[in-house]
Formats: C-alpha cells, structure tokens, sequence
C-alpha cells in the first residue's frame, strides 16, 4: 500500500514525496485511517517503526483547516525529553513546508520571554514537555480550552521520568472532548491505567508484541571483571575491533559515569561527544547535531538518548552499564537497526549484572548470546578474587608483623641476641630529656619519681615520652 491510500491531502502527499518515501510502516498504515477518522488511537509499536510520522502526518491534514487564537493552541503534543521535542517539531518542518503552520515548542533551557510571543501569535502546533507546559499554564499564558487533539508519545518514558501525576493534570484541563493519540513502545500497568482513564473507546494499533526487539540487531553481551577501569578497557577493545562501525552511541546508567567514559575515549584518541541531562539545552543540541553530521562518529550518553531518537545510520549501540529497568534495554538498541537497516548491540556484563540480563532475557524471549573470542564470564571475577584474597593475607602477615613489632617496643625492645637499632631524637624528644623544674602539687604536678617502666632499665636510657602531647613536655616553673 501506498500513501495516497490512507487519505492524507494532496500537500501533505507531496511532502512525503518529496522526502523519498514511498510505502508506510506498519505503524503509519494502521493508525493515519483512524487518526483521520477522529478516533482514539493507542500505538504499541518497538521503537524505530516510525510512530512519530503516524502522527505527524495526519495531524497536518486535519490542520489545513481552521485558524489558531491567541495562547490557545489547536493541538498538543506532549513529549518526556528536549530532543525528542525537537525532534517532532523538525518532523513537522519538514513535511508541513507547504503550509502556512505556526508550530511553537516548549521545553526547557529556553527564555520564557520567547515562548510566550510565540503562544501571543496563536499556535496551530503546541510540542512541550509536561514541566514546562505547567509553568506557562500556571503563569497564566497558556489556556489549553482549545485543544482538539491530544497526542502522548513515548508514554513509557513518561511513566519512568515520573511524569504521570503531570499527564494526569494536564489530561483534566484539556477539552473532554478531544481527540486522543496514545503511543508507546511498552505497556506496564500503570499506562494501561492511563489508557483506560483517557481514552474514550480507542483503537488498539499494535504491530509488534511489546517490549520486543527488530530481528535485523545481532545482540551480543561481553563478560568484564566488577571495576570500571576494567569495563573501559573492554570497551576500547570492542571500538577497535568492531566490523563495519560507522557510528556508535555508548550508553551509561549515571550522568557521572558519561563523563568519565566521555573524558577516558578522549583522552585513548577516539573522537567522541557526550549527552546527559545535566548539560544545557545548547551543549546538548550542539552534540546531537554532530552526531547526525557524522563529524564525530562515538556519543556517550545517558538515558536520555535512548527514547525516540532517529538518527537513522546508527550501526552499533554499546551498554557499558546494564540498565536498571529491561525496558530501557530495548529502547537503547533501537537506536541501530531502525527502518529496516542491520545494527549491532554489545552489552558489557559484570558478575553484578546477571540478575538484570536474565530479566532482560525474559522480557524479549531470547537469549542474549556471548560475543565469540571473549574470555569467560568467571575468568575476570576469578582474578579480582585472587588479588583481593592476595591482599587480604598482606594485610593479616602485615598485621602479625605490626604486633610482634608493638609487643617488642612494649617490652623495651632489646631482646636477648639483638642489639636496639639506633633512634634519632625528635625535638619532642629532646625536651622530654630535659630536666623538668619541680612543681607544686597545686598545679597537677608530682614531685615524687615517677617508676621506671616494665623491662626498661632505670637509669641506662631515657624513658619514651614521644606518646605525650607537646604541653605536658614542657618545663614548669616551681612557685618559689
């Protein structure tokens, strides 16, 4: 089937072709009729089958008509991250360049000044994500009265950033006579519950199971020892050794972890960019924009990559760590493999990360296999082992070494056949060797001799006060 039989207008047909596409997704065949139709739509689509478009292209027919008002938009889109915004409103660029739309985004790390002037013009299009979407209702610039349709995309993602009490209000001050669009890769219980409070007898597009992974990734997982600098150097290997590596997004579990790995490539000679969600809006555009140039071939990011991203030639994703959640797994190798091209995902595995790939395991039905060549999984743990058990016997000889040692100064430390090493006096020292004045007892002070200390001679040597504080050392003056 071919676009002109979904029904999209004539200017959007042309759109389309003019980006080279001929023959929708699976997807985009399902959902535009409906969509058109001004039903309900829930989407459950793996990542990377071109749900985006599903929306984007009938929302524009259905906006040929009508005119925005004042902060009153016409439709909402709501997104979990910047890019994925930013992502969408290019969408849009793109194939709505033939109409006159006023298509505004509200995200962070962008002045509130110039969101509002935008929202005074009147928008057709409204991309936010949830946060900033509420600052500029709560601030008064925004009423969403006029919302006709209502799209969530990556619900999921949602789900995991914490957004849902956010949907949830956002969804009571939109019209209840909407048009909702509902799109998800995954869908655990809590969004079927979203789904049921929101959407009003919606139709179920789903073209592939939940949670799976396209069949054109080979997935492969590498053992590694527990310590970091081991899994760096595993990695390295793997950048050198890949076949066919174009580009690559590595990803890491903390925003900390992206910057070590980021600086440790930098500094073993790759050519590299890092994304988290620390870094400012421009730094972060700044790197997706040379990632997609192709101007440096390796991205470390967190998270916040691994939902919706289309940077199409992607060849090979690397978990450095193991996520946390298996549905964060299948999102990240979505990044390679997408609109039907080949990709290859390598997951660095610890002893501490069985757990989580058995999960991960389970939830695709498959069996993650171990990349040929790689040493076995103990091997690695077996060593650390080895070295920390070595360790530990240091430290228990170093310990009885330590106490024979306390045990012959406690006992004077001129045992029978041993001569006492030589000692170097410390000013310490020096004026505990010093004749002390007598002092009156009114001061804390003893006249009487104090007793020579056991197994010291009384007279052949000094006695050892380097133990007492410096105060108590110095001479007191008797009162006369």
């Amino acid at each position: 089937m071919s676009f002109s039989h979904l029904g999209l207008s004539d200017k959007v047909l042309a759109a389309v072709a003019a980006t080279g596409y001929t023959t929708p997704t699976p997807i985009q065949e399902q959902a535009i009729p409906h969509v058109l139709a001004r039903r309900d739509v829930l989407g459950i689509a793996q990542t990377g089958t071109g749900k985006t478009a599903a929306f984007v292209l009938p929302m524009l027919t259905i906006l040929e008509k009508g005119r925005a008002r004042a902060r009153m938009p016409r439709t909402l889109i709501l997104e979990p991250t910047r890019e994925l915004a930013a992502q969408v409103k290019e969408n849009f660029d793109r194939y709505g360049a033939g109409q006159k739309l006023n298509v505004a985004l509200l995200i962070g790390g962008v002045s509130f000044g110039d969101q509002d002037s935008k929202l005074t013009r009147g928008v057709d299009v409204l991309i936010a994500t949830p946060g900033r979407l509420l600052d500029h209702t709560e601030r008064g610039g925004l009423l969403l009265t006029g919302v006709e349709l209502l799209v969530i995309d990556e619900a999921d993602r949602m789900l995991d950033m914490g957004f849902i009490p956010d949907i949830e209000r956002i969804c009571k001050l939109v019209p209840f006579t909407r048009q909702t669009l509902f799109f998800t890769a995954t869908m655990p219980p809590e969004i079927r519950r979203i789904t049921e409070t929101f959407l009003h007898n919606p139709e179920k597009v789903e073209v592939s199971k939940p949670a799976t992974t396209v069949a054109t990734i080979t997935q492969l997982h590498v053992p590694s020892g527990r310590e970091a600098h081991q899994k760096r150097e595993i990695l390295r290997r793997l950048l050198r050794e890949a076949k066919d590596l174009n580009n690559a997004i590595i990803f890491c579990n903390r925003k900390r972890e992206v910057a070590v790995v980021y600086k440790s490539l930098q500094k073993h000679g790759f050519s590299v960019g890092a994304l988290h969600g620390d870094m400012d809006q421009t730094a972060r555009m700044a790197a997706l924009d040379q990632f997609r140039k192709g101007d440096i071939p390796l991205l470390v990011a967190s998270d916040v990559a691994a939902r919706g991203l289309d940077i199409p030639a992607v060849s090979h994703v690397f978990n450095f760590d193991i996520p946390h959640h298996a549905d964060d797994y299948v999102h990240r190798i979505g990044r390679t493999g997408r609109a039907g091209r080949t990709g290859t995902a390598v997951s660095i595995v610890t002893s501490l990360d069985h757990k989580s790939l058995a999960a991960i395991e389970k939830l695709i039905g498959q069996n993650i296999p171990r990349a040929e060549g790689s040493p076995d999984a103990e091997l690695p743990e077996q060593a650390d082992a080895r070295e920390h058990g070595r360790s530990r016997g240091d430290e228990r000889e170093g310990s009885r070494r330590g106490g024979r040692k306390r045990r012959r100064d406690r006992e004077g430390g001129n045992s029978a056949g041993r001569n006492p090493a030589p000692s170097t006096q410390s000013p310490i020292a020096d004026v505990a060797a010093a004749p002390v004045t007598p002092s009156s007892p009114g001061r804390g002070a003893s006249n009487r001799p104090r007793p020579p200390s056991q197994g010291h001679s009384s007279s052949s040597e000094p006695a050892d006060h380097s133990h007492l504080p410096a105060f108590l050392l110095r001479p007191v003056r008797a009162r006369v």
